[in-house]
């Protein structure tokens, strides 16, 4: 299986190779302020199953978080953790077709907005 996925100018193309390991929600601080959302998610990638077209920008917005963007659109494209070695975490919005991918955890939770009014099954991390 492959999922394709761009950008909002679409100066960044990428496609994922294969099964994902994981689709998750995150509201944490730090990802609610990268995304300017109240909640973003994403697909947990093994880090070889992937290929980038076109140029991104990265910066380290934590000790251990290192966050991609578009330079022409800003928008984000992916993030990596040294906690998680071998795995790359693209955002599921800008999948081409995210219908298919079902996440099925809520990461942070105890960081969910009060507003947010979560009625999903998934499990929720961080209670």
């Amino acid at each position: 299986m492959s999922v394709f996925g761009h950008c909002l100018c679409k100066s960044v193309r990428f496609a994922l190779e294969g099964p994902t390991n994981w689709v998750g929600h995150c509201h944490c601080d730090s990802c609610r302020r990268a995304t300017a959302s109240p909640v973003t998610t994403f697909i947990g990638h093994p880090d070889d199953r992937y290929s980038i077209e076109g140029e991104i920008k990265e910066y380290q917005s934590s000790p251990s978080v290192t966050r991609s963007f578009c330079p022409s659109c800003g928008s984000p494209i992916f993030y990596r953790t040294t906690d998680i070695p071998g795995e790359i975490h693209f955002y599921a919005a800008l999948l081409d077709d995210p219908t298919p991918l079902q996440p099925t955890t809520h990461w942070h939770y105890n960081e969910a907005l009060p507003w947010l009014h979560i009625t999903d099954d998934a499990e929720k991390q961080g209670v």
